[in-house]
């Protein structure tokens, strides 16, 4: 008893020693778009304002946000990165793995050769997960800067996709929604360059992201959180607002 309530002492102290950052998701700006990108937003929202399934006194995603906060004039995101992770991602520019936007649906045998490399990840990967085959998705096409949902993948010297990952943008916010690499090629890279370089190439179509996040440090792994903080993450209070 005494050890959990001196666990729930540390992680209020740690709550309330967070740096404070508010995010707008400039949902007024999904008004002459596809109505989908107003949807996700609101889902975004919706989700990150529920109550927490751990700690119930707080919202889903206002604590432990892992956030890359980006001043307005210094978006210098490979510099924030530990060095390590620097060097994880010249070992994948030494290979000659390349980065880039991706159709989800041109790469359906590849992701799932990715998705079956490995049967454990950040926990058991789902048994469906692995076995079946990618599904197509209905491509949404954003007609302006401010909302998207869009994939990026890393390429080998055969155009073989090797990792892949997810990304909502809506607004202020760029949130890394999911990462797969390929189990035999993990250790050259290739999932630290998928990320530097997909906010790069992120915030040059989408100048006004000022934010990058990767879920929340509560509820991670210890692993998970060491990697978060690695790639520049770091634990933020955010106050979410839709406009």
């Amino acid at each position: 008893m005494k050890e959990k309530f001196k666990k729930a002492i540390s992680i209020f102290k740690q709550m309330m020693d967070m740096p404070s950052v508010s995010i707008d998701l400039q949902l007024d700006k999904t008004g002459s778009n596809d109505p989908f990108f107003k949807q996700i937003t609101e889902e975004f929202y919706s989700n990150a304002m529920s109550r927490h399934n751990k700690y119930f006194l707080v919202r889903q995603l206002q604590y432990g946000v892992a956030l890359f906060a980006a001043p307005e004039a210094d978006k210098d995101y490979f510099m924030s990165i530990e060095s390590s992770a620097r060097r994880n991602y010249r070992k994948a520019v030494r290979f000659n793995y390349e980065t880039r936007p991706i159709n989800f649906n041109e790469h359906l045998d590849d992701i799932w050769d990715i998705r079956k490399s490995a049967k454990v990840r950040q926990g058991k990967m789902p048994t469906d997960f692995i076995s079946q085959r990618p599904h197509e998705r209905t491509i949404h096409n954003s007609n302006n800067e401010y909302h998207d949902y869009c994939y990026y993948g890393v390429f080998d010297e055969n155009q073989k996709l090797v990792a892949y990952a997810g990304f909502l943008i809506a607004g202020q916010l760029c949130m890394l929604e999911h990462i797969y690499g390929h189990a035999d090629v993990q250790k050259l890279g290739v999932v630290p360059q998928l990320i530097i370089d997909a906010y790069q190439d992120i915030t040059e179509r989408h100048p006004q992201v000022n934010f990058y996040a990767y879920g929340s440090f509560f509820g991670a792994s210890d692993n998970l959180k060491r990697f978060k903080k690695k790639m520049g993450f770091k634990p933020y209070r955010v106050d979410w607002q839709l406009n």
